[in-house]
């Protein structure tokens, strides 16, 4: 396993974005959790940190840099937001919405 050892709630990971993008948090819409939904991601990045191997940018700057190539290449990832992909979505999403 690769990472900086960081642990964040979806939640918190979400506002992140949102502040990042100048966004509210009222955008957020919940939904309830599917079965079977994984409730932490965590990593063991031990070994990885034995062989000397560390993280180039905080977790704060990465995200910052991820979002910032997101937003400079819309092109990229434009295509994933209409026809197959939505059909897709809306199999695994439909329902889920709390009332």
């Amino acid at each position: 396993n690769i990472g900086a050892g960081n642990e964040l709630p979806n939640i918190e990971l979400t506002r992140l974005i949102l502040k990042l993008l100048g966004k509210p948090e009222s955008l957020i819409q919940y939904v309830r959790d599917r079965p079977g939904h994984d409730r932490r991601y965590s990593l063991d990045c031990s070994k990885i940190r034995a062989l000397g191997w560390r993280c180039r940018y905080s977790f704060e700057e990465a995200l910052e840099r991820t979002v910032r190539w997101y937003v400079e290449n819309e092109w990229w990832w434009r295509k994933i937001k209409s026809g197959e992909y939505w059909d897709y979505y809306r199999r695994q999403y439909e329902g889920r919405e709390i009332k």
